[in-house]
């Protein structure tokens, strides 16, 4: 697994918010909301705060524009700015994960302006991957036909802070506790040590 992080640990310990990230597919939910159970924090479905107007469009098979995704993102930088306001002893329990694509980097400054310390969980994912999960989510408003546009649109995170990239066809398990180790979270050890999730 690759970690892009100067932080040290003590930095990590401090980290409450975490953005999911990745091209649809990748397993942003179940990786969010299996972190958000073992660290008891609140799991943030970012697709839920799409506008109807952009759902409708995808559902269409049209792709968002930046334009269409930026009252998305303020959205959800309003989520990132509450907790980060109401947050202040960084406690158990008082966390968050939020499910986002952030496919740009100007998405995920938009995101960390909101809430300084923003932590990114990047599912990397081949597309003949994606494209397959795609295809068997019937009824899902992300057609299979979009996925192209989205790795057309991704702006790998690599060499940002705050990032930890891991194998997204890794298991959920061993992905949470890549998560919760690099956030320091596993109760009196350094994060070393941990089941690593493996990379191909």
């Amino acid at each position: 697994m690759r970690v892009a992080e100067p932080t040290g640990m003590a930095g990590l310990r401090s980290r409450s918010a975490v953005v999911v990230m990745g091209v649809s597919g990748c397993g942003k939910s179940t990786v969010a909301r299996a972190c958000a159970q073992r660290l008891g924090w609140t799991m943030v479905e970012g697709d839920d705060f799409h506008t109807p107007e952009s759902v409708a469009k995808m559902r269409a098979g049209t792709p968002l524009t930046d334009a269409d995704r930026t009252e998305w993102l303020q959205r959800l930088a309003g989520i990132l700015r509450r907790h980060h306001a109401g947050d202040g002893a960084h406690q158990a329990g008082s966390g968050v994960f939020l499910t986002c694509s952030a496919l740009r980097r100007s998405y995920r400054e938009l995101l960390r302006t909101a809430s300084p310390g923003l932590g990114f969980v990047f599912l990397e994912l081949r597309f003949d991957e994606a494209l397959r999960r795609a295809s068997e989510r019937p009824g899902h408003f992300f057609p299979a036909s979009l996925v192209e546009s989205q790795f057309a649109t991704l702006e790998p995170p690599q060499g940002e802070p705050g990032v930890l990239a891991v194998d997204a066809v890794a298991p959920v398990d061993a992905v949470a506790d890549a998560v919760v180790a690099w956030l320091g979270a596993d109760r009196g050890t350094d994060g070393a040590g941990r089941p690593d999730a493996p990379r191909r």
